[in-house]
Formats: structure tokens, sequence, C-alpha cells
């Protein structure tokens, strides 16, 4: 279309209307075969390759219009297709600010000086003057066409990044979530395990019943175990597109709902439990109640592991804004000062904490709630974790007009 433009308008300049207009005196209208347009037309086609060869398209465009300006022609029109030309050639990401005008200079030098050679309209007239504006204004045009690009550039490359941050952030708290309840699971497990399988060890041979009862606990736990890890696996594989995996529908979600199974799995490990719900029990959400029963789940599991001969207290507390989950041991204590102490060292990651505790901090965390870890003043130890619900959830007075519920029941 700018070559059609190009060479209908210098047809024009080439045949006026009122050619005394324009030349006066000494300075006639000179002829312009037909032919002579081809140059025209030649300047403004190979601009169809400029952004591929915006250099040699510049210096073919040029060349054209000069061989057009130096037997004398009216030029006025042509003189924009070299300056097109330069605009793209500025606009190029490889080119520099300083050698675009490095190339604009030498192009505005050559065709003003083919221009004075056989000007029709005097060596400065007609377009003379207005060479350099207009590649002046294509320079400038292009540079800023290459800003912008590189702006955006910029822009796009910051924002993948950050997209590819968030994304690799997602995928690390998801990999510290399983890693999470791969632990709570395994190491429940195996605590219970190792309890009963050394209390089945010590009955074998002159208690068999009370052994047949410990390596029946043993297969309930592993069962329970495994099914977990089998249900976080198949997680692991639909998020991986496998179209094989698929949790176990049946399996109910670990919650508050299946803290009854939980007691019952440490009962049978051999600790005796007292479970206390106080409050108006309510729905919750997803993370609250997984976290919630994870910490009671990792606290039994320490006490399983740590306390000894001991009894357990686990205090479920719904209020109207907040969920409160204690659980309390009986284990053999220490005085103040020695208990503090040895709560510091335990607490020491370099020491080898491991990541029960660290679990525990991180879940209360993630459900927006805290988590108060450490032992009792004269003996046991306590877990207790708080957090906060909203009070638009709460049971309206018209649906709950009795008094809160409290339930309390032993484990033995």
């Amino acid at each position: 279309m700018i070559t059609v433009i190009a060479v209908v308008a210098a047809y024009g300049e080439a045949h006026p209307s009122t050619p005394g207009t324009y030349f006066t005196g000494r300075y006639h209208l000179p002829h312009t075969p037909a032919a002579a347009l081809l140059l025209v037309a030649a300047a403004g086609v190979v601009l169809a390759w400029r952004h591929r060869y915006p250099r040699l398209v510049l210096c073919t465009s040029t060349a054209a219009v000069i061989a057009y300006t130096l037997p004398g022609y009216e030029n006025g029109v042509a003189l924009l297709l070299p300056a097109v030309a330069m605009g793209t050639l500025a606009s190029d990401p490889s080119m520099r600010a300083l050698r675009s005008a490095a190339w604009a200079v030498a192009v505005t030098v050559v065709l003003m000086a083919a221009t004075a050679a056989n000007n029709p309209l005097g060596p400065t007239g007609g377009g003379f003057f207005l060479i350099p504006a207009n590649v002046a204004v294509a320079l400038f045009a292009g540079i800023a066409i290459a800003s912008r690009r590189a702006y955006v550039d910029s822009e796009r490359a910051q924002l993948a990044r950050r997209t590819a941050q968030e994304a690799q952030r997602s995928i690390d708290e998801e990999r510290l979530r399983i890693a999470r309840e791969l632990h709570d699971v395994v190491a429940h497990t195996m605590a219970t395990i190792t309890v009963q399988a050394s209390a089945a060890s010590a009955l074998l041979r002159d208690r068999p019943e009370q052994a047949a009862e410990s390596l029946q606990a043993i297969r309930a736990a592993s069962k329970n175990g495994l099914r977990e890890l089998r249900a976080i696996l198949n997680v692991l594989r639909v998020a991986s597109g496998d179209a094989d995996g698929s949790a176990d529908s049946v399996q109910p979600a670990a919650g508050l709902a299946r803290l009854d199974a939980l007691v019952a799995g440490v009962q049978a490990a051999g600790l005796p439990v007292t479970v206390t719900i106080t409050g108006q029990p309510r729905d919750l959400s997803a993370v609250t109640d997984l976290s919630a029963f994870r910490i009671i789940q990792e606290a039994l599991t320490n006490v399983i592991r740590h306390a000894g001969p001991a009894t357990a207290a686990v205090t479920v507390q719904y209020a109207a804004d907040s969920l409160t989950v204690e659980v309390t041991d009986t284990g053999c204590g220490l005085p103040a000062s020695v208990a503090e102490a040895a709560f510091a060292a335990f607490l020491d990651i370099g020491a080898g904490a491991g990541h029960g505790m660290r679990g525990m901090r991180e879940r209360a965390a993630a459900a927006g709630g805290t988590v108060e870890i450490g032992p009792l003043p004269d003996y046991g130890f306590r877990v207790a974790a708080r957090f906060p619900l909203d009070p638009l959830d709460a049971p309206k007075p018209d649906q709950s007009e009795s008094e809160p519920v409290t339930n309390r029941k032993s484990v033995q």
C-alpha cells in the first residue's frame, strides 16, 4: 500500500495542475518519464523486507531514491521511503541508539547531496530542508519503539520469573505438607508397632494370649498406616497426571471425626487416654480440622515414644471464635530448672529435635493458629494449640439452645 501511494504521489508531483505556482523564473517543470517511477516503486517494494534485513533494505531504498533524484526529478514523496526504512532499523533490538544515529546522519547527508546536485526548484528548494526532519522523526520514533519493546520484554521476563517462583513456592509448600503427612503417619504407626512388638516379645513365652493381642494391635496399626500412606501416594499420582491414581473413597479424610479411631489405636499400644470435648462441635475448615487432628496424633505419638509408663489426656474445646486442642501426659517429670534446660536442648535442631515439634508448629501456623509446647511444672508434658474460627460460622441461638456439650470418656 505504501508503494502504491508513493508512486501515485510521485506521478502527481511530476504533473501538477498549476506548475507555475512552484516553478518560477529560471526553474522549469522537468519531464519525468513513466519508467522513472519504477525507481520509486522499487524504493517502496523493498520495504516489505525491512524487518528481516533492515540495513540492506535501508541501503537499497536510499539508493533507488538517489537514482530517481539525480536526473533532476521532483522527489518530495520519494524521500519518505528511506525514512520508513530508517525507523525500522532504529527499532531493531540489536541496534544501539548511537549506531542508529550514525546511520541516520549518513542517509541524511547522501539524500541532501543528491537533491542539491540537480534540484529543479533550486539547490535548497522544495523539500531540501525537510530531509533531516524526516530522518530525525523516523530515528526517534524507531528508538522509542525499541525502548518500548525492551520495557515490555523486561516486564514479561519479570512476570515469567515471578510465575516460576510462585509455582516453585507452591511445589515446595506441597512437598512440605506431604512430608509432614508422611512423618505423622509413619511416626505414629511405627511407634505403635515398636511398643507392641516389644510387649509381644516379652509376653510370647509366658502369656501368649496377651502376646496375641499385641500382635493384633500391630496388625491394625500397620493396616491403618498403609491405608493412609496409600491415600497420600494416590494424591501424588493424581497430581502427577497418573490416570490410574485415585484416592480411597471409602477412607474418611483425617480430621477430628477420626479422633475415636486414633485414641483406640493409642489405647491398643498400651497408653490409657482420657478424651474431653467441651462446647458445641461444628464444621471446621479442612486445614483447621486436619491440623488439629495431626497435632493430637503427633503429641500422642511422642507420649508413646518418650513418656514411659504414663497416662494421657486429650481436650478439645469449641468456643465461639476459636478451637483449642490440648494433650497432656503424666510421664516421669523433672525439677523445673532441669526440665526447662532439657526442653530447650530438645527444641534445638542441631541437637536432634527431629521434625515432630517443628511440624506441629508449622501445621498450627498454616491454619492461622498458635501452639504451645513444653514440660509441665512438676511431671509430664503439654501440647496445646489454638485455632481462630469465624464467629459467623458458630451455631445460631435458635439452632442450639442447649448448654455447651461436655463429653468426657476415658479409655483404659
